[in-house]
């Protein structure tokens, strides 16, 4: 996810905040979800978004889960094609797959939500992470794309955490509810091929072995 985007995220509670006191302060309805709407979202009632109106947590995390769904396949791909270890291969090939479904998931859902995605496939970040993977090889590129791998599902993971909690979306929250425990089994993949490739790596530099 591009810095900017988790910056924007971990300010919607203080704006939420403000904007309910705002509207307690003026005898107005409190808006229907404590991540706030936009201003020209359908209402149900006074304060109460009406049914498919995607909230301020909703479209940001429509637009980040995107970008860093990309990222996933896109890497994912990279490490079939480059990695020295079968089992990270396989590992990539497994993230190709189950991030590709879950965007083609999400892409229905932003166009029904009327939400505009992200141009890009790879956001800052991940241009330069990808520039620096392309660049290496054998067990040096292994280990450096599952460490991303880690803290790229740890982020994935708090995102999707997020709009279960603060979206308004029905079908936005049970996809993010539906996709939790998969990224979470990424992650575990991902932290038990970092300790074998660790001990892999050990057992190479180790002084009986040569």
């Amino acid at each position: 996810m591009t810095r900017s985007l988790w910056i924007w995220l971990g300010a919607l509670p203080i704006f939420a905040c403000a904007s309910f006191a705002q509207n307690a302060d003026q005898g107005k309805p409190a808006p229907g979800n404590p991540a706030g709407s936009p201003a020209d979202t359908r209402e149900a009632a006074p304060g109460v978004p009406a049914l498919g109106q995607a909230n301020v947590a909703d479209r940001a995390f429509i637009r980040a889960a995107m970008l860093g769904g990309r990222a996933e396949v896109q890497f994912g791909k990279l490490a079939e094609t480059k990695a020295s270890s079968e089992a990270v291969k396989n590992f990539g090939r497994r993230m190709a797959h189950d991030h590709g479904a879950a965007n083609d998931r999400l892409f229905s859902l932003a166009g029904r939500l009327t939400v505009a995605l992200p141009p890009d496939q790879l956001g800052p970040e991940h241009k330069i992470l990808w520039s620096r993977l392309d660049a290496e090889d054998g067990a040096k590129f292994d280990k450096d794309y599952i460490d991303a791998q880690i803290g790229d599902h740890q982020k994935t993971a708090q995102l999707f955490e997020y709009e279960i909690g603060s979206g308004q979306d029905a079908q936005l929250k049970a996809f993010a509810s539906d996709q939790l425990p998969v990224i979470f089994e990424h992650l575990r993949m991902a932290r038990v091929l970092s300790d074998a490739l660790a001990i892999q790596m050990m057992a190479a530099a180790s002084p009986l072995q040569k």
